[in-house]
């Protein structure tokens, strides 16, 4: 029954997550009235549209509607789609985050869910050990506010106290007295940082127009193309992406936008069949951040744009070069305009195409070319740097660490893959660490310690694919596994390199479903 009750509300916050990014019509109430209709039943007005509790946090998109949904799920809060699209926009605008307040924990918003946080030990046993420290790190509260939700937190969960690293020690003074004044402290309600973003904070229209992008997706490379940007109602915007990967696979499709907060870009754009959501931070004529499945948001890449009419170069791709070799590369950006140079000891034998986006030629390393960063340039425009190597030191797996999940066979969450790239790494002609950038590997996985072995996981937790993707076993009991387990399993992922043979170690833990998926995990 507590399953039940649990997959029903992951479904409600899936579809509210979904209305975020949803770019109709805002409802005929506007934020204020709608706090007053909607809230103050149980939120005392405070005055000047002000309220209890809700007037005293600062919140991502994300954040408020993690919020407003928690209300309707836990108190029968009963609110329409427009209207809760209305209150979260209403909300982040005026009690967002500065950007400076987000440096470090975009992760939590981007989906990143392989990330390993380090936050300080403190605040990792109070409150990392149930969420990721970032969903704390990207809020904003005074002391009285934090202390509330510590209270909130020991009425909503009383076993709170008596679970692993709390129940060895006086957790609720521990909370109250020590852990309070330093949230207090490093996310304080009022700061510089948002008192001078909300003088200087950009209006919607700066950002409708064509902007260059380039990106990498783990397990299949790279991608770049132009993302046009048009005006739609408020701070709405309609896209499309015409682009493609690096083994000539098209990256098109259309979809929409909203900002928040003058810097908080959320999409929703449908590439081939396949729908994508976006979460970038825009600023200064720049876009950050990653782009990833509805469904799977594992299946990802990082993003990174510049608009036209700020001539920047964004990358090259690949980044690379061994002394002695030709390869094709290509140069990403706005503006680029001029010759194109790869530094010392590459020459450009051929271009191949050139336009104001993108720069495409033909390269030959010399065989005495000395290892190491050159920056590239296109006329005058500067700001990349390609890797000459001569030969491969380490292969590092990436991620490290990774997460993966079983799922379908029958139940209603989806599987999570593993996806993995291989990360030669080499010197440079002093003798220093030199990243050289992903090349092609075969994959295997292994046990990863002795009762892995004994529990024939490498059997039973899935498959690894050729191209660094492990798709994971099927979800429920497997009468063929001892005890009828599941086929959650403790992995190595072994990477070997195509051209030198040289291995890489990573480790992955494949595990059951997680029901409960909010946006900010």
């Amino acid at each position: 029954m507590k399953t039940t009750r649990l997959r029903r509300h992951a479904g409600k916050l899936a579809l509210v997550a979904a209305a975020l990014l949803s770019t109709q019509a805002m409802a005929a109430e506007q934020g204020p009235s709608l706090l007053q209709n909607k809230c103050m039943g149980c939120h005392i007005p405070e005055g000047n549209d002000t309220y209890s509790r809700i007037s005293h946090q600062r919140k991502t998109p994300e954040g408020w509607l993690m919020s407003i949904a928690r209300m309707q799920v836990m108190h029968g809060l009963q609110i329409s789609d427009d209207d809760r699209r209305t209150l979260v926009k209403y909300l982040a605008d005026k009690q967002g985050l500065a950007p400076s307040e987000t440096d470090g924990v975009r992760y939590a918003m981007e989906r990143r869910l392989n990330t390993v946080e380090h936050f300080d030990t403190q605040l990792s046993e109070t409150c990392g050990r149930c969420h990721s420290g970032a969903r704390v790190a990207l809020q904003r509260r005074p002391a009285k506010e934090w202390e509330h939700l510590v209270n909130f937190h020991l009425g909503q969960w009383p076993s709170l106290e008596y679970q692993a690293q709390a129940r060895d020690r006086d957790w609720l003074p521990i909370a109250l007295q020590q852990v309070v004044p330093d949230l207090a402290k490093r996310y304080p309600m009022e700061s510089a940082a948002w008192a001078e973003w909300q003088k200087a904070k950009p209006k919607a229209d700066v950002l409708p127009g064509q902007w260059a992008f380039s990106g990498h997706m783990l397990a299949k490379g790279d991608v770049r193309g132009v993302m046009s940007v048009t005006a739609g109602e408020g701070d709405s915007f309609k896209v499309e992406v015409k682009g493609a990967y690096a083994d000539g696979t098209p990256f098109n499709g259309s979809g929409s936008a909203i900002l928040y907060n003058g810097y908080e870009w959320r999409g929703n754009v449908k590439v081939g069949d396949t729908n994508l959501r976006q979460v970038f931070a825009a600023l200064d004529g720049e876009m950050k951040g990653r782009m990833f499945e509805a469904d799977h948001d594992e299946r990802g890449l990082d993003f990174s744009a510049v608009k036209e009419g700020k001539a920047q170069l964004l990358a090259v791709q690949p980044a690379f070069i061994k002394a002695g070799g030709e390869s094709e590369i290509t140069l990403v950006g706005s503006g680029l305009t001029g010759k194109p140079d790869l530094g010392a000891g590459v020459e450009v034998t051929e271009v191949l195409e050139q336009t104001p986006t993108l720069v495409r030629v033909k390269a030959r390393a010399a065989a005495d070319a000395r290892p190491g960063l050159r920056e590239v340039a296109v006329g005058t425009l500067r700001g990349v740097n390609l890797a000459v190597y001569d030969k491969v030191d380490e292969v590092k797996v990436v991620p490290a660490f990774s997460i993966a999940r079983i799922g379908e066979n029958g139940a209603s969450v989806p599987k999570v893959q593993g996806r993995f790239e291989a990360e030669a790494w080499g010197k440079d002609a002093d003798g220093q660490p030199l990243r050289i950038g992903y090349l092609p590997a075969s994959w295997k996985v292994e046990p990863f310690n002795e009762r892995a072995v004994e529990d024939e996981d490498v059997k039973f937790a899935g498959q690894m694919q050729a191209d660094g993707v492990f798709v994971p076993g099927g979800a429920g009991p497997n009468p063929e596994r001892k005890m009828m387990t599941n086929n959650a399993g403790n992995l190595k992922v072994i990477a070997t390199l195509a051209d030198g043979g040289q291995t890489g170690e990573g480790h992955m833990i494949v595990t059951v479903q997680r029901w409960n998926n909010p946006p900010l995990p």
